[in-house]
């Protein structure tokens, strides 16, 4: 299926890609791009193709309109957060920690492109990618606490990862929307731009990624980077390289790589993602939800 074949009546995100880089956007811009179910599958359904696709080498999310994210759809009113309510048969899991999962689960590098504001699942959406940029009047909010629920999207997992304990629980347990510029001083974001320009700097970076690196190489690198913070020792992340290195030290890639750079010219790398990626980590597996 290709990326222009959602099948929803009323889709809410948009997919394109362009040198190599799939754009998704959250397509709700009358709500601020306020998060569904709906959305979420749309999402994960996106991720899925984009991990099938050898010609996306990155990925950018953003949002149509003013706002990146407002957050959970409210129109429920004070039934929003009811999951028996919602969903009384099966096990009642939380769809933006199922997303949250597969962005996890990515084999190209993901860059969030927070275009307006980022509240609740707005911003505990973009925890598990991997770059985040944000426009300079942008605002985000762990706003969880004030809302009577807690941080979801597995968010107690990664916001401790990517911004320290101490600045996490600043931000949950206050719950306050908080300035692009914080955000930026707190390191959950990479660099601040105009609106105008900010998609132009996540392609840019994007279209680095795509244009010099070998996508197996890149694939396998994020593998190791967001599993490693769960590690309990170095000797871990010791053994996983080496199976790594020799692994990819004999690849077509690695030729390739080390030839172009001799020969002074771009590297036309032949290994694609699709074929698989080498079990470099085999005493990994990956949790059930019970």
């Amino acid at each position: 299926m290709g990326f222009e074949e959602i099948t929803s009546e009323a889709p809410q995100i948009a997919t394109e890609v362009a040198d190599r880089v799939l754009t998704i956007t959250l397509n709700r811009p009358e709500r601020l791009n306020a998060w569904t179910g709906q959305m979420g599958g749309e999402l994960m359904a996106a991720f899925d193709r984009s991990d099938a696709d050898d010609e996306v080498r990155a990925v950018i999310v953003t949002g149509a309109g003013r706002g990146f994210c407002a957050g959970a759809d409210l129109g429920s009113g004070g039934d929003t957060f009811d999951y028996n309510k919602r969903a009384p048969q099966g096990p009642q899991r939380d769809n933006g920690g199922q997303f949250t999962l597969r962005v996890f689960q990515s084999t190209k590098p993901v860059i969030a492109a927070i275009n307006g504001p980022a509240v609740g699942v707005g911003a505990t959406m973009t925890l598990p990618m991997d770059i985040r940029l944000a426009a300079d009047d942008a605002r985000m909010g762990f706003v969880f606490a004030r809302r009577g629920i807690i941080p979801e999207a597995c968010s107690s997992w990664f916001l401790p990862r990517v911004v320290g304990i101490s600045r996490a629980m600043e931000w949950v347990s206050t719950g306050r929307v908080f300035s692009a510029q914080e955000g930026l001083e707190g390191g959950l974001l990479r660099s601040l731009h105009p609106g105008g320009e900010l998609l132009d700097a996540a392609n840019a970076l994007a279209r680095e990624i795509a244009e010099n690196t070998a996508p197996v190489s890149v694939a396998l690198a994020r593998r190791l980077m967001w599993r490693m913070l769960g590690a309990e020792h170095p000797m871990l992340a010791h053994r996983a390289d080496s199976r790594g290195m020799v692994s990819r030290g004999e690849s077509a890639d690695a030729v390739e790589g080390i030839t172009s750079f001799l020969e002074k010219r771009p590297a036309q790398f032949p290994d694609r993602v699709s074929d698989g990626l080498a079990d470099i980590m085999p005493w990994w597996r990956e949790p059930e939800f019970e």
